[in-house]
């Protein structure tokens, strides 16, 4: 099977493509490297011996897609490509609708123009809002409300632009899947999370602060009713998250299929800083500051879908994650 990558040197992209890969795929991969790095490529071949064939294409560029798709001859299409900084999209609203949209519609039509009927596509837990104060989220809950930024609503959007075209086109095959909180690095320690801009995400801020690059982390509330105060989140290490994508191309069926991609329980920020220093035997400077608006208590996966329908359950816990981390870190110094 011929797998086109979308965003594939991006964190996600590029330890799903070692797991594919490892598997035997055809991997090929298209990314504008805005938000990562060429040399993600070196670190594919020699972790798997294969470098992925690559081009550097923004998916706005139709023109350029058209010249992928027409001499690629895909079977499936694991889209990951996308701007995805939560606070830059409440400040930028109009980049992220005309990117992620635009961009996932022409990906589309070029799909449909040469004969490509699979897409798996690389959602989020942001589309399922606020859920009135409900911590554990199902495939079945209403999506769409209560979601706090621009980045999660081009989630939603592109979601329901998939049902719509998969109801027209009856040879679609679409899955969906929804991310909660990916962390951790390749065993290997050669790849991990190193965007180009500015940290975003708890992890990425850890991994600033251990490095001196950041002075110490600040902790948004301690007065959320959770185990310690702190805000919990289901933590997913990115390997299973990888192995998530390789078990749902053997179980596409015709129509849209969804389902989380999470443990299946939750964290707190506390605690994840624990399991950092433990791992590290170092200290992690913080501050507790206050809340920030439209942050929810505690928000994790019910993943009995995926592993029921997909055969897939994680493997890995946060300590795993902390170390991998730290091994990724070591080999960056």
């Amino acid at each position: 099977m011929k797998i086109l990558l979308t965003g594939g040197t991006g964190y996600i992209g590029s330890h799903t493509a070692i797991e594919l890969i490892k598997l035997g795929y055809e991997v090929e991969i298209f990314d504008n490297l805005f938000n990562s790095k060429i040399t993600v490529l070196d670190k594919i071949k020699e972790i798997t011996g294969v470098k992925p064939k690559f081009y550097k294409v923004d998916m706005l560029d139709k023109l350029a897609l058209e010249d992928i798709f027409k001499n690629g001859h895909y079977d499936l299409v694991i889209h990951f490509a996308g701007l995805k900084v939560v606070g830059e999209s409440i400040e930028e609203p109009l980049k992220y609708y005309k990117n992620n949209i635009d961009g996932t519609i022409n990906i589309l039509e070029c799909m449909k123009k040469y004969g490509v009927h699979k897409i798996i596509f690389s959602s989020s837990a942001a589309v399922y809002g606020g859920q009135d104060g409900a911590a554990e989220m199902r495939e079945e809950m209403r999506t769409g409300f209560g979601i706090s930024s621009p980045y999660g609503r081009t989630k939603f959007m592109i979601e329901e632009i998939l049902k719509d075209v998969a109801t027209a086109d009856k040879e679609l095959e679409v899955v969906i899947l929804r991310y909660f909180n990916p962390v951790g690095a390749h065993g290997s320690g050669l790849i991990g999370e190193d965007p180009t801009d500015m940290p975003n995400n708890l992890m990425l801020i850890v991994m600033k602060v251990a490095a001196g690059e950041i002075e110490k982390l600040k902790v948004y509330g301690d007065d959320y009713d959770t185990v310690d105060g702190t805000g919990m989140r289901d933590f997913i290490h990115v390997v299973d998250l990888a192995k998530g994508h390789v078990a749902a191309i053997s179980h596409m069926q015709k129509g849209v299929s969804i389902y989380n991609l999470g443990t299946g329980k939750s964290t707190s920020v506390l605690e994840m800083i624990r399991a950092f220093e433990e791992a590290s035997g170092e200290k992690l400077p913080y501050e507790i500051v206050g809340r920030r608006a439209g942050d929810l208590p505690e928000v994790y996966a019910n993943p009995e879908k995926a592993r029921a329908e997909l055969g897939w359950r994680t493997e890995l816990e946060v300590e795993d994650a902390m170390k991998d981390t730290i091994n990724y870190l070591k080999h960056k110094r």
